[in-house]
Formats: structure tokens, sequence, C-alpha cells
């Protein structure tokens, strides 16, 4: 079977191996791996991704073999656009990734240190303040202030759950918002 190959040309081996025969891709494999890489090693001029490249063009040759049309062109060209535009994908590929890995670097060279502890302790703190002034709230204005924005609930929703009308669930979220700023505010010391 192998011998009926050995002379055939890269377009009868492709339309051969979209029918599945895999001898056919192996010769189309052997006769064009070669020119694939020369072509992804001059586009990317690093040897491993035009060795990555190459697998990846010639295994979307096997893939997509279907799609070759003899009449439009010869299996060289069509496999070598195959190639140039992947090749070319991977070098704009690489390229946003070290534009990416360079803001990063910006971005992390501009952060200021600072004491992780004193940050958890401070967010305790106000933890802390915020159930405690959540505490001294009337009953139904903790209810729905706490389904509002502990729940993620609509005024709808509230005033379904709560039993009452939308304009008494919003009068109870309003005035449970306005005594918790009031117990939250931090009066600032007069100077000196």
């Amino acid at each position: 079977m192998i011998d009926c190959f050995l002379t055939s040309t890269p377009e009868t081996l492709l339309v051969a191996a979209a029918r599945g025969e895999e001898l056919a891709f192996v010769e189309l494999y052997t006769a064009l791996a070669p020119r694939v890489h020369g072509l992804t090693l001059r586009i990317l001029r690093d040897a491993h991704l035009a060795e990555e490249v190459t697998q990846e063009v010639l295994l979307q040759v096997w893939q997509r073999s279907g799609a070759f049309n003899p009449t439009r062109g010869s299996a060289l060209a069509w496999v070598m656009t195959i190639a140039h535009r992947r090749a070319v994908d991977r070098v704009r590929s690489t390229a946003a990734g070290r534009r990416r890995d360079a803001v990063h670097a910006d971005d992390e060279s501009r952060w200021t240190p600072y004491d992780e502890t004193a940050t958890r302790a401070h967010a305790s703190l106000e933890a802390e303040s915020v159930r405690a002034a959540l505490a001294d709230l009337a009953p139904a204005q903790r209810q729905a202030v706490e389904l509002a924005y502990f729940g993620g609930h609509t005024h709808t929703e509230i005033s379904h759950l709560m039993g009452c009308p939308v304009g008494t669930a919003k009068g109870r979220i309003r005035d449970g918002l306005a005594r918790l700023r009031n117990a939250l505010v931090v009066v600032a010391p007069e100077p000196a």
C-alpha cells in the first residue's frame, strides 16, 4: 500500500489523507515537515517555538485535510499558508504576553509595601463596629438592611419576605442606614 504513495504528489497525498489514509499523511508529513519548520523558524526565530508551531500546523493539516481543494491551489501553498498564519499568530500572542508582563512588572514596582497584619486588624475592628451598630438597630430595620445588603434582595423581594408594603421596606432600609451611619461616624479629635 505504501508503494502507491512514494511517487505521489502532495496534492494526491493530501486528498488521500482527507479520506483517512494514514500512510498518505505519513508520506505528506515526511515531505512537508522540513519546509514548514523552516518557514516557522524564519518567522519565530526560536527553535523551540518553531517546533511547537510546526507540530500544530501539521496536526491542523491532518484534521482539516478535507478542506483542501486542489482546484484552488497547490497542497504546498495551502500548507504553507496555514504555517505562516499560525506562526504570525504565535508572534502576536508572544508579543502580547510580553506587553502584559511588562505592564504587570511596572504595576508591581509601584506597589507600596504595607503591614498586612495592621490592615487585617483594622478590618476586623471595622467589622466588629458594624456588627455592634447592626445589633443596636430596631429588629425590623436590621432585618431589612441585612436582606438588602447581605442577602442581595431587591426592595420588592424584601417587602414580600417581611410581609410589608414596598414603601415600608424602603423606609426601614433608609432609616436603618441612617442610624448605622450615625453610629459609625468617627468624631475627629479637636486640635489642641
